[in-house]
């Protein structure tokens, strides 16, 4: 099994990953949580990479009569017939973004308490709602979401940044729906599954302020154009708070979540007669350094069984993040993959697979990437070093030189970081040789 295409643990760590994105899809996760009909409208608004599937979901399992409109990430589209879906940029903003936003608040107008407005949520919102506050401009989110982005702050504490130069976000789009009764349903895309965090929180209250938005730029020395540090310095038009009145009839539902997927990719494992070990949902820091402990607790495996027997599987997802100093292609699942692979020094019968489940690794066109043990040797072959590519924040380009890269479009879901490393009985006969 050298690392072929069609080899065995390449086509089961496939299947693991297509297990956990069929779990976290709208046509599965939403409709059992749809709610009564109203007297009144329903209006269906929303906004993320899952924002076009979830609207269909909605259109293919409601009685009744629909209208609105959702935002979603260009290319992540769907035919729909009475929600308009809109299409923008991703994750830098554009005026597309900025359009569609104004329009969502124009759609929940002049709502009564009779009316019902569905808000679909999922990770991407935040870019997609591009709606400045007053006395910003487009070009000023754009400049802090760029920085932000290469920073490696983590998307808590963007979107703690991002709430506050918001005119929508934050709970604002909730206040601006009231009197009317909001239901948002949320497929989640964040450690914690914290909706206010999901989208950065359009319906959700915030218990986030300037200050706090102040000390993440503070923190990772973010260049911040002069307009936004006196918006944020002002302290003035807060964001909605917990117990906001305007929110007093605002109901939120996640529907989905990373732990349902890795629970799904268990279950396709135990199926196949491999043991699955869920090392958790929540993983959060470098990529580079959650590879390191994924690769020691691999290797504890292959030598001592421990804290499972082969042949077993490492589960894990949350959100990694990575730190641009190079000039090279890849998103933080290449790059956990590549520093992954480094780390292993290819160490036999240790296979891996790390992709983000939107089908898009960063800005790229992969879902993210296979690893085998003669991945590095394969890519010496080819003139191509591991170490450098990883120096280069490279690894896009490191397994498009294997053909390893994993391409799979847009998936229209979104419940982050989906890794797994597959243990087998020849890692064990390595460790015993002193491998």
């Amino acid at each position: 099994m050298k690392g072929q295409p069609g080899s065995a643990p390449r086509r089961l760590l496939r299947k693991l990953f297509d297990a956990a994105v069929a779990e976290a899809s709208a046509e599965k996760c939403l409709p059992r949580h749809l709610p009564p009909r109203p007297s009144g409208r329903t209006v269906v608004i929303g906004a993320g990479k899952a924002a076009a599937s979830m609207a269909k979901a909605v259109e293919d399992n409601w009685i009744g009569p629909l209208s609105g409109l959702v935002v979603t990430r260009y290319g992540h589209g769907l035919p729909t017939r009475c929600i308009e879906v809109i299409e923008a940029s991703h994750p830098v903003p554009d005026a597309a973004g900025l359009a569609a936003a104004r329009r969502i608040l124009e759609t929940v107008e002049g709502l009564t308490a009779d009316d019902l407005v569905l808000c679909l949520v999922s990770g991407g919102g935040s870019a997609l709602l591009a709606l400045p506050a007053p006395g910003l401009t487009l070009e000023d989110k754009q400049a802090v979401n760029k920085a932000l982005l290469k920073s490696g702050a983590n998307i808590g504490e963007m979107n703690c940044v991002r709430k506050h130069l918001s005119a929508i976000k934050g709970g604002r789009l909730a206040a601006a729906c009231a009197p009317a009764r909001v239901v948002t349903l949320v497929i989640s895309d964040v450690p914690g599954d914290d909706p206010s965090v999901v989208a950065s929180g359009p319906t959700t209250a915030d218990p986030g302020t300037r200050e706090d938005a102040l000390a993440v730029l503070r923190k990772y020395g973010i260049d911040t154009p002069v307009p936004v540090l006196r918006h944020l310095g002002e302290g003035r038009d807060e964001t909605p708070k917990p117990g906001d009145p305007r929110l007093a009839g605002s109901q939120t539902m996640v529907v989905a979540t990373a732990q349902d997927a890795l629970q799904a990719a268990g279950r396709a494992a135990r199926e196949a007669g491999i043991t699955p070990l869920i090392l958790g949902d929540t993983i959060e820091g470098e990529s580079r350094d959650v590879a390191l402990v994924h690769a020691a607790i691999a290797r504890q495996i292959a030598r001592h069984g421990q804290p499972a027997e082969v042949p077993c599987v490492i589960i894990s997802g949350g959100e990694t993040t990575v730190t641009v100093r190079g000039d090279g292609r890849g998103g933080r699942d290449a790059e956990f993959l590549l520093a992954l692979g480094v780390t292993l020094e290819g160490h036999p019968g240790i296979h891996a697979i790390a992709c983000d489940t939107d089908g898009i690794d960063g800005t790229e066109d992969n879902a993210g990437a296979l690893l085998s043990p003669d991945s590095l040797a394969r890519a010496e072959a080819l003139s191509v070093n591991a170490k450098a590519a990883l120096a280069r924040n490279d690894g896009y380009g490191f397994f498009s030189a294997l053909g390893d890269l994993i391409v799979t479009g847009p998936t229209r879901t979104n419940v982050n970081d989906f890794r797994a490393i597959l243990i087998t009985e020849d890692a064990v006969r390595a460790a015993r040789r002193g491998r």
